[in-house]
């Protein structure tokens, strides 16, 4: 069975040019089947501002009206994605971009409006990955944007790192699937401080002891929730901390294990 490294970056990254070329580089190098998760970073809310919408946000988390669905959409799965495409293909990576909608890949419900209405937000309920083996297997690398849809012709914003790992479910079956959240830190930290006080083995009693000394805490605890759903879940391995653990196998990061 083949390994399939899937990679998911988030804002840090897309939001410095040279940091998103640099990591693509060494991306788009991996001789493995690869498939790339990515989120918006500050372009959307940047647009939203120009446009005068106005950026509505509870407990840390943008409400998704119909306005800012269209600003979402337009920029995480125009700009951003295509821009990702545009720029692996000139490194001979050959590459399709998709939302949710594109191959019926991943359906999604509209999350409930109590006890919060978020708006058009969407909980993954459904991931199709027919076509994704079919284009992995033509070493062809999927780079997916966070819209996924409802199959009723509703787009809907969704959190990426929750994309990432349903979708590393749904590959369990035909690949040996490593998952790698990557982002600005060398992983999940005692202190957020304090680079040097890294966590390199995370256990689901460790993560529920530090969740209620709330040592972790906000941002932190959907990422760290989606990764052990992914280890329960039969993904072979789960990683967390800066991109360098994807391509050096000698790298410090967080692994994830039950």
């Amino acid at each position: 069975m083949q390994t399939l490294k899937i990679v998911k970056i988030g804002g840090n990254i897309i939001n410095d040019e040279v940091a998103l070329h640099q990591f693509l580089d060494e991306f788009a190098l991996l001789k493995t089947p690869k498939l790339l998760v990515h989120g918006g970073g500050k372009l959307a809310t940047q647009l939203s501002k120009t446009m005068g919408v106005a950026t509505k946000m509870i407990d840390g988390r943008r409400v998704t009206d119909a306005a800012t669905l269209d600003i979402a959409t337009m920029v995480y799965a125009g700009k951003i994605n295509k821009t990702i495409v545009g720029y692996l293909q000139s490194k001979q990576c050959n590459a399709i971009g998709f939302t949710g909608a594109d191959g019926n890949t991943i359906v999604s419900k509209k999350r409930a409006v109590n006890p919060v209405d978020f708006g058009f937000v969407g909980d993954v309920i459904k991931v199709n990955p027919k076509i994704l083996n079919l284009l992995l297997q033509q070493s062809i690398t999927p780079v997916f944007c966070a819209i996924t849809h409802d199959k009723n012709g509703q787009l809907l914003n969704t959190n990426a790192d929750t994309i990432a790992a349903q979708l590393a479910i749904a590959l369990v079956n035909t690949f040996k699937v490593e998952l790698y959240y990557c982002f600005e830190k060398n992983g999940v930290l005692l202190d957020v401080e304090d680079e040097n006080s890294l966590i390199e083995t995370l256990n689901v009693a460790h993560y529920e002891h530090l969740k209620h000394k709330q040592v972790i805490y906000e941002g932190m605890l959907p990422k760290l929730d989606n990764c052990f759903n992914a280890i329960k879940s039969r993904v072979n391995k789960v990683g967390v901390g800066q991109p360098k653990m994807v391509f050096k196998t000698n790298s410090k990061y967080t692994k994830i294990e039950l």
